[in-house]
């Protein structure tokens, strides 16, 4: 039987278009039979853990050793102080120094203390700034290196650090307005804070007048617990940033 306008399947031609038909629906499922083992087997490669390549490390680069002199310029809101920091006799401390400097966590950190004696030559005291403790900021605490070992005394000019027990000493720090040394080692002294003395570990090169400005800073009569009561300036003088700086080459003769 033949319908009208259409191919019988039971007829050769029927045969030609069932197979033609056939054919065509084989490469049918055959592609969407690719498509979804391409399909599947990008799932299942996407889900397979993939083995890492590790990336190669760069080396580390070996830290440049310090000169026996690093001189540091620190730019405060009163004026600039430099300072030539004695690695060769005081190598913890100036190291220690150079770390926070290096990595400017001096930055913005404010001269908070002015000592003023009222004996001998004025002026006479100290001013003292730093991280003061804060914990996010310091790094670990250095070993005490004593004036006895390094030979710096503590001189008008000179930066010693501040500690609370020798071995405690972090980011804070003195300059002094005089000669302080009280303040050195005194191996005879049956107080073992007064054995171990400070540990001065440079001096000031220019800006003197600067450290007096900040000496002279207006003072809180209330701030301050215990000896400090009555030093502590207000408001702080700002240390904006601090730098190293190049020592200039001595003239040649």
């Amino acid at each position: 039987m033949t319908i009208s306008g259409k191919a019988s399947c039971n007829g050769t031609g029927g045969l030609q278009f069932a197979a033609r038909h056939n054919g065509r629906m084989n490469r049918r499922f055959a592609l969407l039979a690719l498509a979804a083992f391409a399909l599947s087997a990008t799932a299942a490669d996407a889900a397979r853990p993939r083995a890492r390549v590790a990336k190669p490390r760069p080396a580390p680069v070996a830290p440049v050793p310090l000169p026996d002199t690093v001189r540091v310029a620190m730019v405060t809101a009163l004026g600039t102080i430099e300072l030539d920091l004695d690695h060769k006799h005081a190598p913890i401390t100036v190291e220690n120094f150079v770390h926070y400097v290096d990595a400017k966590k001096f930055d913005g950190i404010p001269f908070y203390r002015s000592m003023r004696l009222d004996w001998g030559t004025q002026p006479n005291g100290l001013i003292q700034a730093g991280l003061q403790a804060n914990p996010l900021k310091v790094f670990k605490p250095i070993a005490h290196e004593p004036t006895t070992l390094t030979g710096i005394s503590h001189k008008a000019g000179t930066i010693s650090m501040a500690r609370y027990a020798p071995g405690t000493a972090m980011a804070d720090f003195s300059i002094l307005l005089s000669d302080l040394t009280g303040l050195d080692a005194d191996p005879k002294s049956p107080n073992p804070d007064i054995q171990a003395g400070f540990a001065a570990f440079g001096h000031v090169v220019s800006g003197m007048d600067v450290v007096k400005k900040i000496w002279d800073s207006p003072l809180s009569p209330t701030k301050g617990e215990g000896p400090l009561k009555g030093q502590m300036l207000e408001p702080p003088v700002k240390v904006l940033t601090v730098r190293r700086v190049a020592v200039p080459t001595a003239p040649q003769q």
